[in-house]
């Protein structure tokens, strides 16, 4: 059982009396996380198996009745429910047994989507439930390979609590994890079966789940454009090109847009706005949540040969899901990028508290001072809001290019 770096959070946390939603896409590691803090007396409702939902779609009464029939002893009873969306009207009557007695079940309610609750306009229990998030794993929980890079305190941070327990995925070099991408399933799986995985991950999982989701009336079209969106992910969005290349209308294109943010397949980073002065691009930019799932959508095979065709947007995709992950994890600040009509362009801003880390991104070994250009005007604008900026590229040991700007290895984000 490999330990993730949320698991002590969420254990803490499902001793608070709440209920607690628990979102992210499908083999992201939701119910084994959930399963490894569940003890004996927990209640598993698994409604990702067939016959289980359409019992309760068809009785959804059962769930309350089922939950009202268990001892009462032990009290803070665990009621796992997992896919929890496929079943909205359980939504309801959770909130209607936790205000009749709080402290006689502890909910605990997993799901893939917010499409379908949505829609249904489920209820999400304000002011009694805690929501939570669980992604791919993050370079904390699988290390780099053996010398790969220093090991020295991060730079970029990211608080941990109880490392000494953690047992850490296999170790990855750069290159693995730009062609595999960072679900735990392939992560741990035989190298010869991680590219399969991945495809079947795609078609038996992310198509499937889709069609169940979303009334897709022209489902061809919609899969045009699911692998158009993921040969152009970490670049602007550019409805009118999608439109025309795959002859949906950009109404359309951009509902597709928001069906995969629904489900976790991807995420939005928008285009930073906080000057005025300048003529700043605004279209935002559509990220696939893990590269191998990217590869394996866009048609291609999740492989080092892929990486080495063009590496360098590959590497920028991928620390932009790292301080992505670790930003959400963590519960403040965002993930922006910058570029105005005049071509200059930061990879990344991490906005918090009112401050402004600008972030590249290079494949370089060997960062100068003409990478570090884009940053410097970045921070000159900004004024004291923007006092750090970092490349983030493949050198060996942190650099001081200039005033206030350094390289670090990408093992040291």
């Amino acid at each position: 059982m490999f330990r993730r770096w949320y698991q002590g959070r969420l254990g803490e946390k499902l001793g608070r009396p709440f209920v607690h939603l628990l979102f992210g896409a499908r083999q992201t590691g939701k119910s084994t996380m959930v399963k490894a803090l569940l003890t004996k007396d927990a209640v598993v409702v698994d409604l990702s198996s067939a016959p289980e939902r359409s019992r309760y779609l068809a009785r959804p009464e059962l769930f309350e009745s089922m939950c009202r029939s268990l001892p009462e002893k032990p009290r803070n009873r665990v009621v796992f429910v997992d896919e929890a969306q496929s079943v909205p009207a359980i939504f309801d009557s959770v909130q209607h047994l936790y205000d009749m007695d709080r402290g006689r079940w502890r909910f605990l309610l997993c799901g893939s989507s917010m499409r379908k609750l949505r829609k249904a306009g489920a209820n999400l229990l304000p002011g009694r439930s805690f929501i939570h998030h669980i992604y791919p794993l993050i370079l904390a929980e699988q290390p780099a390979s053996a010398g790969g890079g220093p090991e020295k305190a991060r730079i970029l941070p990211i608080e941990w609590k109880k490392t000494a327990a953690l047992k850490p995925f296999p170790e990855w070099n750069l290159e693995t994890r730009l062609a595999y991408g960072s679900l735990p399933g392939v992560v741990a799986a035989e190298e010869r079966d991680r590219g399969e995985i991945l495809k079947a991950y795609t078609e038996a999982h992310l198509e499937e789940e889709i069609r169940r989701e979303a009334l897709v009336k022209d489902w061809g079209a919609f899969l045009r454009f699911l692998q158009l969106a993921a040969q152009e992910s970490g670049q602007s969005l550019n409805f009118a090109s999608l439109s025309q290349e795959t002859g949906i209308s950009i109404p359309t294109i951009k509902s597709h847009y928001q069906l995969l943010e629904d489900m976790h397949i991807g995420y939005i980073v928008p285009a930073w706005s906080r000057n005025s002065r300048k003529r700043l691009l605004s279209t935002p930019r559509f990220y696939f949540f893990d590269l191998g799932v990217r590869h394996a959508a866009a048609g291609l095979n999740p492989n080092l040969d892929t990486v080495k065709a063009n590496p360098g947007p590959l590497f920028e995709h991928w620390v932009g899901l790292e301080l992505y992950k670790r930003i959400k994890y963590l519960g403040r600040g965002t993930v922006q990028y910058y570029r105005t009509r005049n071509g200059v362009e930061v990879d990344f801003i991490i906005e918090n508290a009112g401050k402004a880390i600008p972030v590249e991104v290079k494949w370089t070994r060997n960062p100068t001072m003409h990478d570090a250009r884009h940053l410097i005007t970045f921070m000159k604008e900004q004024g004291a809001r923007a006092s750090e900026g970092y490349i983030v590229c493949r050198c060996h040991q942190p650099l001081r290019l200039a005033d206030h700007v350094t390289a670090i290895p990408w093992q040291m984000i």
